[in-house]
């Protein structure tokens, strides 16, 4: 390269805006990247307004070349995730122009970790396993939907190029849910649905900080002997509860309860991309209002299924997938007779969740995405 490569801290407002904006140089030409929007960036890197900061401690680096910024990297430490990895720092948020930019930028990630006293380092997770884990290496020609990455294809030779090595695949489905499901499920729902002791209901918007604690608690029950698994603390629960009630739609999470107790849940979200992709990351002069205006009615061509769980207590029997596959039928039934929709995706799922795994290879369905999170030993 005739111009030397340089890697730095970002230190400034200035610095975090090229952190944030370097990716539209990145995806400039790629027809399957959807901008995010700058402000939701900003806002998972503010240390005053994201709840995460009050457990972990992160630097973020830039890659220049002159002028020029060519990739970022976030190094990251998570004393939440300390307690169930010891020693395992991560490192995320990674983007970059060509495959020098790359090692420097992660052999940098590396040395800030070690500094940091960590023996390994783990990513890219980008904060948390809660935000954007893994790197995509399969389904790169599909827009991801919200709440999902989407990076180039030679990021994975990068990767492995620095040492990584694969440790867990996270799997989306994707399905045509105008498919009815099969008999043996049909009967299982009928079976459900003449069962006294279970209700399906959808939640209420107008007692959203309550519905969110009751879902935000089967989850982390549901979740915690999950690979990955961080308990969400009480600042985050009202963080997500916040960032996701503009565009949650009633009917379309749905509570179940067994004796009248919430014992599962699934939330089903309008794909937003769909509704931000021409505002090109900018809510400003005139992406807000066009933005709110699209969520007084968010119907899209598709919609995610981003988080499912079922309490502990009922796991091991036949009403865990009673519970689940209703939770599936009724919201599908929403999906495509009310909202018109006809496509949805279900995950991510955990390679090795055998239960979810078999629950999410419904009728039609199929794996449309892979994400890989990698480990390097330090």
């Amino acid at each position: 390269m005739s111009t030397t490569l340089t890697i730095r801290p970002v230190e400034t407002g200035a610095d975090k805006k090229k952190f944030v904006d370097v990716v539209w140089s990145i995806y400039a030409d790629d027809p399957y990247w959807v901008p995010p929007l700058k402000s939701e960036v900003h806002g998972l890197l503010n240390e005053k307004k994201n709840p995460w900061f009050e457990h972990g401690r992160l630097q973020l680096f830039l890659a220049e070349r002159g002028d020029e910024v060519v990739g970022r990297i976030s190094a990251h430490v998570d004393d939440l995730w300390l307690e169930r990895y010891p020693g395992c720092g991560l490192w995320g948020l990674f983007e970059a122009k060509d495959a020098e930019a790359a090692a420097a930028l992660i052999e940098t990630a590396e040395q800030w970790l070690r500094k940091q006293g960590m023996a390994r380092a783990m990513g890219p997770i980008s904060l948390s396993i809660w935000d954007e884990p893994g790197l995509l290496v399969d389904g790169f020609e599909e827009k991801p939907m919200i709440m999902m990455g989407h990076h180039r294809p030679e990021y994975q030779g990068w990767v492995t190029a620095a040492g990584y090595e694969g440790v867990k695949n996270l799997h989306t489905f994707g399905l045509d849910i105008r498919i009815d499901m099969i008999p043996v499920i049909d009967k299982l729902i009928e079976l459900g649905e003449r069962n006294d002791r279970i209700r399906i209901r959808d939640v209420d918007k107008s007692k959203f900080d309550e519905e969110a604690a009751i879902i935000l608690d089967i989850l982390n029950d549901a979740w915690s002997e999950n690979w990955g698994y961080v308990p969400l603390t009480d600042a985050e629960i009202a963080y997500a509860g916040k960032t996701l009630k503009p565009i949650i739609v009633e009917d379309l999470v749905k509570i179940a309860e067994v004796d009248g107790k919430p014992a599962a849940f699934m939330i089903t979200i309008p794909d937003i991309n769909e509704l931000i992709e021409d505002l090109d990351g900018k809510l400003f002069p005139f992406g807000w209002a066009k933005l709110l205006w699209r969520l007084r009615k968010p119907y899209t061509r598709r919609v995610r299924v981003p988080l499912m769980g079922v309490r502990k207590e009922h796991q091991r029997g036949r009403l865990a997938s009673q519970l689940a596959f209703m939770l599936i039928e009724y919201t599908r039934r929403v999906c495509v007779d009310k909202y018109g929709i006809h496509f949805g995706e279900f995950g991510w799922v955990l390679e090795d969740n055998k239960g979810m795994m078999s629950i999410a290879e419904l009728p039609g369905s199929g794996i449309n995405h892979t994400y890989r999170i990698f480990e390097k030993p330090l």
